[in-house]
């Protein structure tokens, strides 16, 4: 029998299922830290995944509930790309990936698990991330705790950092204060 230690997986387990979409955010930010709501930009957020494939994986999601890529308004898709591309710096600064899977699974057939609330996945990679755990026994290892990679990560989100033009690797947004 094979057994991982995955002591955040408890919560999910136990906890009461939500009966509405798990990417509609409430308008005030009371919550944010407890949903992992990295940043609430006009017409986009960014929040981490909850059940990671790697660590820090994040999303970028409209704050309107769409299914579709073809129903997004022109300003919430340039929204959405330049958080993309903060997103993309700000994890290869942090983390010092050395790639980026940032992918789109639009409808059930293409592998989207809530395929009604369109979502950006943003997973940082790194040469041998598939370490023998998972090619031989289909189990991937986190070496760090969700609340420890928010912690990390929120600073790089704050209004001051994020504001102004996308980031690049070069001129990553700072905490301000």
């Amino acid at each position: 029998m094979k057994q991982l230690w995955a002591p955040w997986r408890i919560e999910y387990i136990l906890g009461p299922k939500p009966d509405s979409c798990v990417f509609c955010l409430s308008a005030d930010a009371l919550d944010d830290e407890q949903r992992l709501v990295l940043y609430r930009g006009r017409h986009a957020f960014v929040i981490m995944n909850k059940f990671p494939y790697n660590n820090g994986h994040i999303m970028v999601c409209p704050y309107r509930h769409v299914m579709n890529l073809t129903d997004l308004a022109t300003e919430e898709t340039h929204e959405i790309m330049d958080l993309m591309q903060s997103c993309a710096a700000i994890l290869k600064k942090h983390f010092n990936c050395e790639g980026i899977n940032i992918g789109l699974n639009q409808g059930q057939a293409a592998g989207a698990g809530i395929r009604e609330h369109l979502h950006f996945h943003l997973v940082p990679r790194w040469t041998g991330d598939s370490s023998f755990m998972a090619v031989f026994n289909e189990v991937r290892t986190m070496p760090e705790h969700l609340s420890r990679s928010y912690a990390a990560l929120k600073p790089y989100f704050t209004k001051g950092a994020m504001a102004g033009e996308p980031c690049s690797a070069g001129s990553l947004p700072h905490q301000e204060g």
